[in-house]
């Protein structure tokens, strides 16, 4: 399994998000906190609606394969973050740093099976099937087949007459069973350069070693952070004891997720579902390095790690970890699960 893990894309190869508004489409919202920005007088995006989003998407992996970083800078919101495979946060500057790197020679690309999910009137998550055909440039400058297929999940805001990403990322889809054979690594130099890129940085995209050698500039995590972590904590601990009715009343009413084989959980009755079953049998959970940042009084998100000891999906017990993005919102005094992501770590 881990052979096959390190092949996978965490932070978009293939898929960006546009940051134009989309056409209108229910515009109302079934969360109490509804946009603040309706009372302004100033223009205010229309509600999204998956296809929507996908045809925005469609035109912004077409700039990302051309390198074309200038896009991005306005389509990312100043809070954007990825994960790389060693869990280090890429904040936007350094992601549009990495795109303007970015040689691509991409025979094909399609985008399916669109789902969209509700956060609340001015968050929304946004998951596709991404299949490729092509090249891009690995860590060492050098043609690397674009792993395919892939899950990937967005977090878009509202901003004003905009809509911009938050946080993307991206999961090979494969059956933890049988996967399939990884496409072979670029052949390694006999002399590698003295400045070799740590190896965190070099499993962020296919983007070239000089893209992603600066480490980008720490945030400061929302006071929220350890609160978070304790509802995050919570979460894993209720899913290795299959406890329904602990993981339901940590549950937002609307919940999605991408689990790390590419899953998609459309539902909360999916999620309850899966969470609860004998899918993994799991001794021990643990969730650390914690970094919550608030996207509105009633949002936040939390990217962390997680460690479980014991086997998921038939495969070998041992330690596994994972690097990945919770969005909870506000409950009256609770913090709730609304939408997650998790991702080997590499």
């Amino acid at each position: 399994m881990k052979k096959t893990l390190r092949f996978i894309l965490l932070a978009a190869a293939s898929t960006f998000f546009a940051a134009c508004g989309a056409p209108a489409a229910n515009t109302g919202g079934n969360n109490a906190n509804t946009n603040a920005n309706t009372n302004t007088g100033k223009p205010v995006a229309a509600a999204p609606t998956a296809d929507a989003l996908m045809a925005l998407d469609k035109r912004a992996n077409e700039a990302y394969v051309k390198g074309d970083s200038k896009f991005f800078e306005g389509m990312l919101s100043d809070k954007f973050v990825i994960l790389t495979g060693g869990g280090q946060r890429m904040d936007k500057a350094a992601t549009v740093k990495m795109i303007a790197g970015v040689k691509c020679d991409i025979k094909s690309m399609d985008l399916t099976e669109p789902a969209m999910s509700m956060i609340d009137a001015d968050t929304y998550a946004l998951s596709y099937k991404a299949t490729w055909d092509g090249t891009c440039n690995g860590p060492d400058g050098k043609p690397m087949k674009v792993p395919s297929p892939i899950r990937s999940a967005s977090i878009w805001v509202r901003s004003g007459d905009k809509w911009q990403a938050i946080f993307h990322g991206e999961n090979l889809i494969f059956d933890p069973k049988n996967p399939a054979a990884p496409a072979a690594p670029p052949e390694k130099p006999k002399k590698p350069e003295k400045l070799e890129p740590k190896e965190d940085v070099k499993t962020a995209a296919n983007s070239n070693t000089a893209a992603n050698t600066a480490a980008p500039a720490r945030a400061t995590p929302d006071a929220n952070t350890d609160a978070l972590v304790k509802v995050e904590l919570a979460l894993w601990e209720a899913w290795k004891a299959h406890d329904a009715k602990k993981l339901d009343a940590l549950m937002a009413k609307d919940v999605s997720f991408v689990n790390i084989f590419g899953t998609y959980l459309a539902t909360r009755a999916d999620a309850l579902k899966d969470w609860t079953g004998a899918g993994c049998q799991v001794k021990s959970v643990s969730v650390s390095d914690g970094f919550a940042t608030a996207l509105s009084p009633t949002v936040e998100m939390l990217t962390r790690k997680g460690t479980a000891d014991g086997t998921c999906g038939g495969q070998k017990a041992g330690t596994f970890t994972v690097w990945g993005v919770s969005i909870f919102v506000k409950d009256g005094d609770a913090w709730k699960f609304a939408f997650g992501m998790n991702s080997p770590a590499k």
